[in-house]
């Protein structure tokens, strides 16, 4: 049976979208034809609004990414964006109006909000369209934008779409040269985060094989860098706030200078385009562990390879803490670290 409403129109900044959004954008889609979400934008009005909340602002095309992604399998809803200036003057929701009706390109009969205050602004704007209020008193999700921006996402993490949320997932890279401790520290620090984490996809690489060192090659480094950030892309889409990442490009280079004797411009491009909230970069002053993959277990050797790394991570311009001393010092510094970026 063919629905009374046809067109139905659902918009709004959504900075950020969260699961307030996404219902009321289920029950409008169950009642009209169409579904056209609408995501306005205004980029200098928007930057004031995230001016002391600790959080950056979010692009409009993120945002319409993101209800592509919530909508992906509903084939009548649309999403668009749409620039509308926020001045305080209701010449702007006219032009608003005006700009949202010309990308929907039909005439619209239904518009949606969770808002009672809009009845007056829609009579004028949309005045052929019934306005219907969804949740308007937040009995399912009791959360709003301000709220978010106020408190931070990881407060009302539950609040947050899956697909909105490795947008803000914090990733921790663990760097140091090897046996610094550092597998260890991740799946730990996992542990405790009930969070998902990065294995160094280099030590899983040469794993297939019995005496890596002599049979190494130039093209294994370009596979493992690539590998190794799939593996991070798709952990981030499963981590609870925070990821952990073991080992990143700059230390894939390190191993590379260090074993084929020459650093590799795909390593250096692929390190310029990662982005970490957080380097921490573990001391080599535990005891040394042969794992069978492992050659520099001098302590001299184990310092100067050290110190390499670091000017390596200097000359890329990259922020690292230092942490060391014994495991139980080097966890407790670690959870403090990331409690400190998860404000």
């Amino acid at each position: 049976m063919t629905s009374k409403r046809k067109i139905g129109m659902y918009g709004g900044k959504f900075l950020p979208v969260h699961l307030g959004h996404v219902n009321a954008m289920v029950m409008a889609s169950t009642i009209v034809d169409e579904l056209h979400v609408v995501v306005s934008y205004d980029e200098e009005y928007e930057k004031k609004i995230f001016e002391g909340t600790g959080m950056k602002p979010i692009s409009a095309v993120q945002r319409l990414r993101w209800w592509s992604e919530i909508t992906a399998d509903l084939d009548h809803v649309f999403v668009h964006s749409v620039e509308e200036k926020q001045t305080g003057k209701f010449e702007d929701w006219m032009a608003g109006a005006k700009a949202i009706k010309a990308s929907v390109g039909k005439e619209i009969d239904t518009v949606f909000s969770s808002e009672s205050s809009y009845n007056e602004y829609f009579t004028e704007l949309y005045p052929d369209a019934e306005h219907i209020l969804l949740d308007n008193d937040r009995e399912l999700f009791d959360i709003s934008t301000t709220l978010i921006r106020e408190e931070g996402p990881y407060v009302h993490w539950h609040m947050i779409p899956q697909e909105v949320r490795p947008y803000f997932v914090k990733k921790v890279a663990i760097i140091g040269t090897e046996s610094s401790g550092k597998s260890t520290l991740v799946r730990n620090l996992a542990r405790v985060y009930n969070t998902s984490y990065v294995e160094e996809y280099g030590r899983t690489y040469y794993n297939k094989f019995k005496d890596s060192m002599s049979i190494t090659l130039e093209s294994d480094y370009h596979e493992i860098a690539f590998e190794h950030k799939y593996h991070e892309r798709m952990q981030t889409r499963t981590a609870n706030k925070v990821l952990f990442i073991d080992t990143e490009a700059i230390v894939t280079q390190y191993y590379s200078e260090l074993y084929v004797g020459k650093r590799l411009d795909i390593l250096t491009e692929v390190a310029k385009l990662q982005e970490y909230d957080l380097h921490i970069y573990l001391e080599p002053d535990v005891a040394w562990v042969n794992d069978g993959m492992r050659v520099h277990g001098g302590q001299s050797i184990r310092e100067e390879n050290s110190c390499k790394l670091k000017q390596m991570f200097d000359e890329a311009g990259v922020d690292y803490v230092i942490v060391k001393g014994n495991y139980e010092e080097r966890f407790e510094r670690c959870k403090a670290l990331v409690k400190a970026i998860m404000k």
